[in-house]
């Protein structure tokens, strides 16, 4: 007989479709419930109040209840296990470092939850949280979760108008925050007067804000009657007086945290986690994906906690675990150098580093030639990293393939499993990965725990595919469908969706908005599947391909081209460090294709346009790669001018405009910037190139006349 080829990690997301009750089951026992839940998963229909659809619907764990704060740190210390690192602070912008181990982080967030709970904060309050990367920052949410209330986090920094916005939507009784943010190497940005213009510009308003106040920048005397306090001040009185709060617990369907989607249009989206399935979710995904078991395990999530990868994989998944967590308050490059990363690697020891590929772009254009990398590898001080996770937009293949040769040649070696770059792909609605590369594909269990797992070798994870996300997680049956509906064959280009239920980790409505919901993801395909906005191809072997958002897809002469196909053509130039690719109006053909590159020779080319054999060369890839219909309509060349938000997303969107206006003979045209831009002032060296660029091509086209 046949000895079966599928894969541990096929075979237990098989099982995780099939019988998702059993699966799911045996994950949960692995928390801590206050009251065990009565069933795993319930099937329902949902009748929208305003519209009267009816769609399907379910709930993971009804009828239990938990406690976040109570299994990401009171069980860790109640098992003896208080003395472990839980958080390393690492803030090069204040060369400032500091350890907290879960005894001391129990400490402070006792503490400070029974200063909101005497500030008037109670269960299923929201409360919002707008602070830099310090500890107090983690203090703050599991303060939060430890009362039962509901915890939005709004990046730091976020202009005033945003803020509103979000302050209005979910409407908290507090604010936490600080005096001051510091973004690389800027200095000191003060939060007073963006707090305070928000506040202003709301027609909520929280009954307290609390100020987190640092050395660089102060806020200044607080205004009481204003609701101002000062959370040093409230945290000294409590500890005096001795005043903690225990951990209330919440229904398992009862919203652990609210977070907001950076959408381009409209008002954000607010996306909700249940209690339960967040943490069940998570900590499967934890030891699953990214092979963190505990003690002796650093996580460094290069991300905000303003983030989603920040809320589950710098919060709450490393803490579950009962891991080490780096909170770093610093930038890939400029912080001081581009060997930043690695840095931290080697101080701390960690394990799994998680990062954008943006990031690993920002240091191959400041580092070509990884000699950051390398030298700290050649003393051994990688060692210890045994994943590099990249997500948040597609990582082209030879970002993959270069950082798998230098993990092979200097992270942890093959006696001990391995090191292994692993592209993983999810979104701020899924809150985990959707596809990934398992680092440890064994599903953990009650009867393995982690005091039981040895530092064996463990099972390899399945090949590596550069370009692809890796295969789908536990709970996502991730499919490829036609603009009807219809599933197309492996292979071919679709929109991407997935099957109902959605894992444990997943969102199942909007923050008071459940006819957003469905209209925005299960209205496109009557109900049936959840639409991703992804478009990409799932291949022979199972691989999911993300190639595009559905709105970056250019139409070339009725061809549909993505976007990262046309990038990853452009990226395999040696000397091209970044590509952004949008379409630019064309009359014949509807629309072209046009590039913008970063390169990375130094000096950076000043000129706009690139030489005439570079531009050749770039075009010869994406015939040969791509096609003849996806020749370039245009290249700009330029340093700093790729917009992203801070997350690390390229806002494509805004290079389209730029091009479309000065196709138009508008290239100074007011542009919608959304508030998630990372640096405004890239936008404006765009618009410089885009205004250089059109100028030499009508000067061109008058010469030939």
């Amino acid at each position: 007989m046949a000895r079966s080829t599928t894969h541990l990690q096929e075979e237990t997301h098989r099982q995780s479709l099939e019988d998702p009750e059993s699966f799911w089951g045996r994950q949960a026992d692995l928390l801590h419930w206050h009251q065990k839940p009565s069933a795993v998963l319930r099937r329902s229909q949902k009748t929208l109040k305003q519209s009267g659809v009816t769609h399907s619907s379910w709930s993971w764990f009804p009828g239990g209840e938990i406690s976040t704060c109570y299994n990401c740190i009171d069980r860790h210390v109640l098992a003896g296990r208080g003395n472990e690192p839980a958080i390393f602070w690492d803030s090069p912008v204040t060369n400032t470092k500091e350890t907290l181990t879960y005894s001391q982080l129990l400490d402070e967030v006792e503490v400070l939850a029974g200063a909101l709970r005497e500030e008037g904060v109670r269960k299923g309050d929201v409360v919002l949280i707008y602070m830099p990367m310090i500890p107090a920052a983690l203090v703050g949410i599991l303060a939060a979760s430890r009362l039962g209330a509901i915890h939005c986090v709004v990046f730091g920094g976020f202009a005033p108008a945003a803020l509103a916005q979000r302050i209005d939507a979910s409407r908290p009784v507090a604010i936490l925050t600080a005096s001051c943010g510091i973004e690389g190497a800027k200095g000191p940005a003060p939060y007073k007067p963006l707090v305070q213009e928000a506040l202003r510009l709301s027609t909520h308003k929280p009954q307290r804000v609390i100020i987190w106040q640092r050395d660089q920048v102060r806020w200044g005397p607080t205004r009481r009657s204003e609701g101002e306090r000062t959370w040093q001040s409230l945290v000294k009185s409590c500890r005096a007086r001795n005043v903690r709060a225990s951990c209330v617990p919440v229904a398992s369907t009862d919203p652990v945290y609210i977070i907001h989607t950076s959408g381009t249009t409209g008002s954000p989206k607010g996306v909700l986690r249940d209690a339960a399935g967040h943490a069940v979710g998570l900590q499967l995904s934890i030891r699953y994906l990214f092979d963190i078991h505990g003690p002796g395990d650093v996580v460094f999530t290069a991300s905000d906690i303003g983030w989603v990868v920040g809320h589950s994989y710098i919060i709450y998944a490393p803490l579950l675990a009962g891991a080490a967590t780096v909170l770093y308050e610093g930038k890939p490059v400029g912080t001081p150098d581009a060997s930043a990363f690695w840095r931290i690697v080697e101080e701390y020891g960690v394990t799994a580093l998680s990062t954008a590929p943006t990031a690993l772009r920002a240091i191959k254009r400041d580092d070509p030639d990884n000699l950051g990398f390398k030298k700290i590898g050649a003393r051994g001080g990688l060692r210890s990293l045994r994943g590099l996770f990249l997500a948040g937009e597609r990582s082209e293949p030879a970002i993959i393939s270069a950082y798998q040769a230098l993990l092979d040649e200097y992270a942890a070696p093959a006696s001990q499993g391995g090191a292994h770059v692993v592209d993983n792909w999810w979104s701020t609605e899924t809150g985990s990965p959707i596809s990934g590369r398992a680092m440890f594909p064994q599903v953990p269990s009650a009867e393995a725990t982690d005091t039981d797992r040895t530092r064996q070798v463990p099972p390899s994870p399945i090949p590596i595919k550069p370009g692809s996300a890796g295969k789908p997680m536990p709970g996502f049956d991730v499919r490829v469908v036609d603009d009807n509906g219809k599933e197309l064959p492996r292979g071919e280009t679709g929109n991407i969706v997935m099957g109902l239920p959605l894992a444990p980790t997943a969102f199942r409505s909007l923050w008071q908005e459940d006819e957003r919901f469905y209209n925005g993801y299960l209205k496109r395909f009557q109900g049936e599947w959840v639409d991703t906005g992804d478009s990409g191809f799932i291949d022979a072997d199972g691989y999911v391909n993300i190639m595009s958002r559905n709105d970056d897809v250019l139409n070339v002469s009725a061809h549909r081209l993505s976007s990262g196909a046309l990038e990853q053509a452009i990226t395999s130039h040696p000397l091209v460090a970044e590509a952004c690719v949008v379409g630019v109006p064309d009359a014949l053909k509807g629309q072209l294709p046009f590039a913008f590159v970063t390169l990375k020779t130094h000096p950076h080319p000043t000129s706009a346009a690139p030489d005439r054999s570079l531009e050749a060369e770039i075009q010869s890839l994406v015939r040969s790669q791509v096609g003849a219909i996806a020749t370039l309509g245009g290249i700009v060349q330029g340093r700093g001018m790729i917009p992203k938000t801070r997350s690390g997303k390229t806002l494509r969107r805004v290079l389209r405009e730029l091009v479309e206006n000065a196709a138009r003979g508008e290239p100074d045209k007011e542009l919608n910037v959304p508030s998630t831009v990372e640096d405004a002032g890239v936008v404006l060296v765009a618009r410089e190139k885009v205004r250089e660029y059109w100028g030499a091509r009508r000067g061109e086209a008058r010469a030939k006349l």
